[in-house]
């Protein structure tokens, strides 16, 4: 049966109403929101598109986005006092994402700090957060997620792809996220102990790369916020609110 997406569909099974703008192609969701903002945007919107060209991950790095095999999606909200912490609406997003993931498939999934989501040992969730200012002054955060759902191949310059591997709907996973991101962001509850318990870093060996400065350390926690406590090797703690992070292989 083919896997359709459909603005209607969407709509209509969201638990919390919102608008959805349903694109057949676009360079990427989160720049389609920049620039709804920038021309005068100040309500919430779901867009989707059934693929992204230039899809965008965090540190400059691109996401692979063909069509008919993963969602490609950007949630617009918007504050009045000020900017919301982007860390803190990451960590929020990424539990969100593996709560779907979990309700709608059997699959166990993990977080590698801060934004990525696996199964299986392979990456196939990416999340970038932005933060822009709308025309009339408010905060507009840009929740951006793309999941492989069914993506067999990938390109050489994708390290460590996966997918999901099971049969999940576009539009039902499009909604569970959209719903659970919702939740976590606006609930008011405590994800910090559902975000630890996916943690694949803790304990791990790893470099973390800050200001163009690769560190050695061995992560042993997530704070309160969402940022990834780590060891140094002279003995040192730090917390990280942003940054590349790998694992040591050696």
């Amino acid at each position: 049966m083919e896997d359709i997406l459909t603005t209607a569909l969407i709509e209509s099974a969201l638990k919390n109403k919102t608008e959805v703008l349903l694109l057949p192609s676009v360079d990427s969701t989160n720049n389609e929101a920049k620039r709804l903002i920038k021309s005068g945007r100040n309500t919430e919107l779901l867009i989707v598109s059934e693929e992204q060209t230039a899809g965008r991950g965090r540190q400059g790095k691109s996401f692979y986005s063909p069509k008919n095999t993963g969602i490609y999606m950007s949630l617009i909200l918007f504050f009045e006092n000020g900017s919301e912490e982007l860390l803190k609406i990451t960590t929020e997003a990424a539990v969100a994402v593996s709560r779907a993931i979990e309700t709608l498939s059997s699959k166990a999934a993990k977080i590698k700090w801060v934004n990525d989501i696996y199964i299986g040992g392979k990456k196939v969730c990416g999340i970038l957060c932005e933060s822009v200012k709308s025309v009339d002054g408010k905060t507009a955060v840009i929740i951006g997620v793309g999941v492989n759902i069914n993506t067999a191949e990938f390109p050489e310059s994708v390290e460590n792809g996966g997918s999901i591997g099971s049969e999940i709907s576009r539009a039902s996973l499009v909604c569970e996220i959209t719903d659970e991101l919702y939740r976590a962001v606006f609930s008011g509850g405590d994800v910090i102990p559902y975000y630890r318990s996916r943690s694949v870093l803790t304990g791990k060996r790893i470099y973390f790369i800050k200001d163009g400065v690769k560190t050695p350390a061995t992560a042993v926690d997530i704070d309160d916020r969402g940022g990834l406590v780590v060891l140094l090797e002279n003995g040192e703690k730090q917390t990280l609110i942003s940054g590349e992070i790998s694992v040591r292989t050696e």
